[in-house]
């Protein structure tokens, strides 16, 4: 019986290396768990997109608004032909720059969410991706800041503005922080320049000289410079007072794993900032409490994220948000007394504007992001997208199964499906470990097909430039998930899943590559035996317009069963044997 228990090699224990001297279906046997299931070529056929309805989700308390499908076309990326940027409160400065870059007309997504961040709630936009989301929290927030910068010469002397507004918008990593500067930096007034100053705060590039007006970083380089370059607490007590609008892009990563921590530090920060200006607005004296003492241990970073994942834990215990930052203050007779904010629930004037935005917001439990968001932004309006965890109406899917003979010969005829020598095409070729991408790279090199390679072994340099090269003149991208989430590459008209995806988020990231904007394109899955259960549970999901998460979940307690009944039957062995 223990037998049937027997799980598929493990990619990442493999160390795949090609010679001249083994044949490619030997070579790829490295690369893909043996399987012995004739080989199947059954494309999807996509369903109609059904009628969008207004909707509540069951686990958020807030208003939810589904963006509306345009009556006369199924599955349509812009809004109705009377919605325009201006009808959504959009200035004729600000369209115009967005016309000039092609942008003439407002997406469903744009559409459903800019009028409430212009309104000034709290928003967590959720939508599939490629349909717009990062135009629209950036141009309502460009509109709502409202300022025509000041020359950059006039702030190069470090002095900052006391009313001045900033965006903050926090990513993940330093690419998707450069492409949110360069949307940014890409909508132009009449005379050519940008209309607002952008600067990033990651990687190599440290604290701006001049004072931003969107400024774009990681969460851990950011504290960073609030903390470890910042001692004297100079720029600290300024910058949070300034911004007024906080963006967290790619939500759903940074409210999960190592993120987590350095990003509910942050939000505890800035939420202390908004009561004490409360306070300091609604009291004739002089607050007790400094803002510069929220965080105690200014000299060990690691101290205070280690504090603000306690109060995390604690948050969700009682299930309820709950302050973590403590303050010490100084009382009239000099002594310090200590502050536990945690336990202060008063109702305080907001002053500051929070937006998240994620492709994929998983909810199903407590620590899920979307189970976060819930606790700590319970007022938040949400919007979602026609097709969020579901199957794109604009997308073909096609769906190999391989065996050990077929797999090599299935890779290349994936890869000619859309590749051409003399044409500008994209196709990003997705595995699930570094020396798996590799391979495929060598296979697809050996057979004369010139591809780039994009993954964590790769240094920053050579990711930016093959990114740069296959988005200005196409190719093949053989990457690993680094590439799948958040990247903005227009044209890309193929993506091959060389091995399956292990969780529903890497499956939607990685399709999302693919018909975006309103675009079509084709997606190859190719797979094992091992998968033919997992791949079954998608393609029914999405034959029935259910949400995909819901198959990985399946497939996941599946998996989890069996382990527990292998474990099971091991120890009642061991107890026999004792016997």
């Amino acid at each position: 019986m223990l037998q049937h228990l027997r799980l598929a090699p493990r990619l990442h224990n493999l160390h795949p290396r090609l010679s001249s001297s083994l044949p490619f279906s030997t070579k790829y046997l490295l690369i893909l768990p043996n399987s012995s299931s004739p080989s199947t070529h059954r494309p999807i056929h996509t369903s109609s997109s059904r009628g969008i309805v207004r909707f509540r989700r069951a686990f958020c308390t807030a208003a939810v608004e589904q963006a509306k499908a345009h009556t006369g076309e199924e599955g349509s990326f812009f809004a109705d032909d009377g919605v325009s940027w201006k009808s959504l409160g959009i200035s004729d400065r600000i369209a115009r720059a967005l016309a000039d870059t092609g942008l003439k007309q407002p997406s469903l997504v744009q559409a459903a969410c800019i009028p409430h961040i212009l309104r000034g709630k709290d928003v967590i936009v959720a939508a599939e991706t490629g349909s717009g989301k990062t135009h629209g929290y950036l141009v309502p927030l460009i509109n709502k800041l409202g300022v025509v910068s000041a020359p950059l010469e006039d702030e190069l002397s470090g002095d900052t503005v006391e009313n001045h507004e900033t965006v903050l918008v926090l990513c993940p990593n330093v690419m998707l922080c450069d492409q949110v500067v360069g949307m940014a930096n890409s909508l132009l007034d009449q005379s050519g320049k940008p209309l607002l100053k952008v600067a990033a705060v990651c990687g190599q590039k440290g604290w701006p000289i001049f004072q931003p007006d969107v400024l774009v970083s990681t969460p851990g380089a950011l504290l960073n410079y609030l903390f470890e370059y910042d001692r004297e607490k100079r720029k600290r007590e300024k910058f949070l007072r300034q911004v007024k609008f906080v963006v967290f892009d790619e939500a759903d990563m940074l409210l999960c794993g190592s993120f987590q921590n350095q990003v509910i530090r942050l939000i505890h920060m800035l939420r202390f900032d908004e009561k004490l200006l409360s306070r300091m607005s609604s009291s004739t004296k002089e607050p007790m409490t400094d803002e510069t003492n929220d965080h105690e241990p200014d000299e060990n970073l690691d101290a205070g994220l280690s504090e603000a994942d306690d109060c995390y834990e604690e948050e969700t215990e009682n299930e309820e948000f709950s302050e973590c930052s403590k303050t010490e203050q100084e009382n009239l007779n000099g002594t310090r007394v200590r502050r536990d904010w945690r336990r202060v629930r008063e109702i305080y004037k907001r002053s500051k504007q929070y937006v998240f935005v994620a492709a994929t917001l998983p909810q199903s439990g407590k620590k899920t992001a979307g189970g976060v968001l819930k606790r700590m932004f319970p007022e938040a309006t949400w919007v979602s997208g026609a097709h969020l965890h579901r199957h794109n109406p604009r997308l073909e899917q096609r769906w190999i199964e391989l065996t050990t003979d077929t797999q090599v010969d299935a890779l290349l005829d994936a890869v000619r499906y859309s590749y051409s020598n003399d044409d500008l095409t994209r196709t990003m070729v997705f595995t699930n470990t570094v020396e798996s991408a590799n391979s495929v790279a060598d296979i697809l090199e050996r057979v004369g097909i010139r591809c780039m390679l994009y993954h964590s072994d790769s240094s920053m340099e050579e990711r930016a430039v093959n990114l740069c090269t296959f988005r200005d003149s196409g190719g093949v991208l053989v990457c690993t998930d680094a590439a799948a989430r958040g990247l903005d590459i227009p044209n890309v008209c193929h993506v091959i899943q060389a091995k399956f995806s292990t969780s529903a988020v890497d499956f939607l990231h990685r399709v999302g590559r693919t018909a975006r904007a309103g675009q079509a394109g084709v997606v190859t899955s190719l797979y094992t035996r091992s998968n033919r259960d997992l791949v079954n549970a998608v393609r029914q999901a999405e034959e029935t317009n259910q949400p995909v998460e819901k198959a990985f979940s399946r497939k996941r307690s599946f998996r989890n069963k069996l382990k527990k009944r292998g474990m099971s039957l091991a120890l009642l062995f061991v107890i026999v044997i004792i016997l």
